[in-house]
């Protein structure tokens, strides 16, 4: 209910269109995929895999940092990280234990251990869609911990795609499994108020302060 009431609060700071988009475009949210990129330091990639995030419904990204700053190029990615929330954690298997506790099986994004290719692979549960690095790929240490693997057939001499590439398609094919199942992959009552609230704070200029500010009066 508080979180009901909130959205409406800010829907009064909206215009009539961005509102009409942020409920339009909510219906279709899903993190019943969650990509998780591993220390990505270009930050065209970054931006890349934002965007295409976004455009296929997923609205959430994890980001392993070590020795790099998970940074998209706005140029790149149009507008998309207004929608897209990015949750950084260090690079370590502990991090993603805690990820397999929400509810995820952790898939890896590489073609080691005898790994399902993507137009045979069936999602049938919330994955964790896990991205190695631009030059090496996914490490030793998470193809260890991981469920299973998942690679993207190759035809060409070229062994492995752009990590933005593969993340594209991806996740573009397992929404398009998504849409043709039965499963039941949208948020939950709570998770889209959340959504709506958190697109809100972003639509509005100095939305955190407003929301802020309202929070500590009700």
């Amino acid at each position: 209910m508080k979180d009901h009431e909130t959205f409406q609060y800010l829907k009064q700071f909206l215009t009539a269109e961005r509102l009409q988009k942020i409920e339009h475009f909510a219906q279709e949210s899903s993190d019943f995929v969650l990509p998780v990129m591993e220390d990505v330091y270009q930050f065209r990639n970054a931006a890349a895999i934002v965007r295409s995030v976004e455009a296929c419904g997923f609205h959430k990204i994890i980001a392993m940092e070590s020795q790099n700053v998970f940074n998209p190029n706005l140029r790149v990615t149009k507008g998309a990280e207004t929608w897209v929330e990015v949750e950084k954690i260090p690079h370590h298997v502990d991090h993603l234990k805690e990820i397999r506790n929400r509810g995820y099986k952790m898939v890896a994004v590489s073609p080691e251990k005898n790994a399902k290719l993507l137009p045979e692979y069936q999602i049938t549960e919330p994955v964790a869609l896990v991205f190695g690095t631009e030059l090496e790929g996914v490490t030793q240490e998470i193809l260890d911990f991981a469920d299973e693997t998942l690679a993207i057939p190759m035809y060409g001499f070229t062994k492995s795609f752009n990590v933005s590439v593969a993340a594209a398609i991806c996740v573009y094919e397992l929404k398009q499994k998504l849409l043709k199942s039965n499963i039941d992959y949208k948020l939950s009552e709570e998770k889209l108020l959340k959504l709506k609230i958190r697109w809100a704070v972003n639509s509005i200029r100095s939305g955190e302060e407003i929301l802020k500010k309202y929070l500590l009066e009700n």
